[in-house]
């Protein structure tokens, strides 16, 4: 990963002390608070642009998850931030970004040796951009949760500047690291067993790391699909679970899934080769990408055993207009190289393929052990520890990419970055609020069409 500086230090130490310079021209206090210019696009106006190639249909779906509340509005809003965060000061070192780095884009997962891991989990619109927006988008999401569930303003002040400085010091570790050793380290769910401060969190985190090891796709599997003259089929669920009625849409299928194939490792061809297609469907997800183009396939082996498949369009990253177009023509790709460098471990159907009719999607497992943390009932305490778990993991997805020393240099060891950072996150947190606002006076006055799921 390249930054600005074309003639780079060799030594970790050089790199250190060229970071550490750019304090004189981007001081770190520089990265304190939020306000928006006069000229600053309306969020309307960003949301509308950011859904022209979606299926319109599911569009009021979209507007109506994101409306549930100023975290779900985050959550939704990622094109907004990213235009928000190219206004905002940045000492040109990239990175592999994510791009959309909230606190529920991280979880547990299985890697392929069946060990349970938390990592970063959503790599949409990943691409390389400076290290600071990852880095601000996460702190503020910790702002706007702890908002969403009660937390005082100060407890979640406190989250924030915590949240930084977990990112700095794991940085300054990585960077001291070999890079082989930042490559093999994860975040193993018995490290954070063994790691938990007292009981209660031991028995949380056992508890939580149990329950992913329930969700996998030969559990989800029966819940979902219902036997139709002796094969299986997915249950509609309309308007989120649904088959497409359209001529030839199985032909086109099977097309892609041997163009998938290719972008497959060879041993894993032969592992997919045991598997064939019974069904597929339209399945909408999340909440920011609702109205992109998503599948699930529905596979079996020879012996009846199952397997899902996800197949989820991926669109030019949010971050492209300001920190420059992919390097790959193909954005499966993209998101597949990017989630690659960044985890610790990815899924091993992890692949990508363009559509017959111009899209571009990347396939995964659509569920492997993969849990998010819930939130609505965390203490403040609890709250601050996983936006540290979540730095912690971020430190390390960017030092696998960039210039972890260099990085370490500009942050120093004192609390000034994350105090700019923390007074950040309550500005952009509010700033956020009058977004939301401002979307829910747009369904007023029927700007908008939003359609509420019944989530009983």
């Amino acid at each position: 990963m390249t930054d600005t500086n074309d003639s780079a230090p060799v030594s970790a130490s050089e790199r250190m002390e060229h970071g550490k310079s750019l304090r004189a021209t981007v001081p770190r206090a520089s990265h304190a608070g939020w306000k928006a210019d006069a000229g600053r696009r309306g969020c309307l106006d960003l949301l509308t642009e950011s859904n022209l190639g979606r299926l319109p249909e599911l569009i009021p779906i979209r507007y109506g998850r994101m409306l549930q509340s100023p975290f779900t509005f985050y959550r939704g809003s990622a094109a907004l931030m990213a235009y928000d965060l190219s206004t905002t000061p940045s000492t040109g070192i990239r990175v592999q970004a994510c791009g959309d780095c909230h606190l529920l884009n991280f979880g547990l997962f299985a890697t392929p040796e069946r060990h349970l891991v938390f990592d970063l989990n959503d790599f949409d619109e990943t691409l390389p951009a400076p290290w600071e927006w990852d880095v601000k988008r996460l702190v503020a999401s910790l702002v706007i949760a702890s908002r969403d569930v009660g937390h005082s303003e100060q407890k979640a002040l406190d989250a924030a500047v915590a949240c930084a400085n977990s990112y700095q010091e794991h940085l300054r570790e990585f960077s001291e690291m070999s890079p082989l050793d930042v490559w093999y380290f994860r975040l193993d769910h018995q490290i954070l067993i063994d790691q938990a401060p007292d009981e209660e969190a031991r028995a949380r985190r056992q508890a939580i790391g149990d329950k992913a090891r329930s969700r996998i796709g030969e559990y989800l599997f029966p819940k979902i699909t219902e036997p139709v003259g002796g094969t299986h089929r997915l249950v509609d669920e309309p308007p989120i679970l649904y088959h497409v009625d359209e001529e030839g849409a199985y032909e086109r299928i099977v097309e892609g899934l041997a163009d998938y194939r290719q972008s497959l490792p060879e041993e894993r061809r032969v592992l997919f080769d045991r598997y064939r297609l019974e069904d597929f469907a339209v399945k909408v997800v999340g909440i920011g990408s609702v109205g992109t183009r998503a599948l699930i396939g529905l596979f079996f082996s020879e012996d009846n055993h199952p397997l899902l498949l996800q197949f989820k369009e991926a669109r030019q990253s949010v971050l492209a207009p300001y920190a420059g177009a992919s390097s790959y023509d193909n954005q499966g790709e993209r998101v597949v190289h990017g989630q690659r460098l960044m985890q610790s471990a990815s899924d091993i159907f992890l692949g990508w393929v363009r559509g017959s009719r111009g899209f571009d999607f990347y396939v995964r497992q659509l569920r492997d052990m993969k849990f998010t943390v819930p939130l609505d009932e965390v203490s403040p305490v609890q709250m601050s520890r996983y936006g540290e778990l979540c730095a912690w993991t971020l430190a390390r997805a960017h030092a696998k990419s960039g210039d972890a020393a260099k990085i370490s240099g500009y942050l120093g060891r004192g609390d000034n970055f994350a105090t700019a950072l923390g007074k950040f996150a309550v500005d952009y947190a509010d700033q956020n609020e009058r977004d939301y606002a401002a979307l829910q006076q747009a369904e007023r006055d029927g700007l908008i069409e939003v359609l509420r799921e019944n989530t009983k």
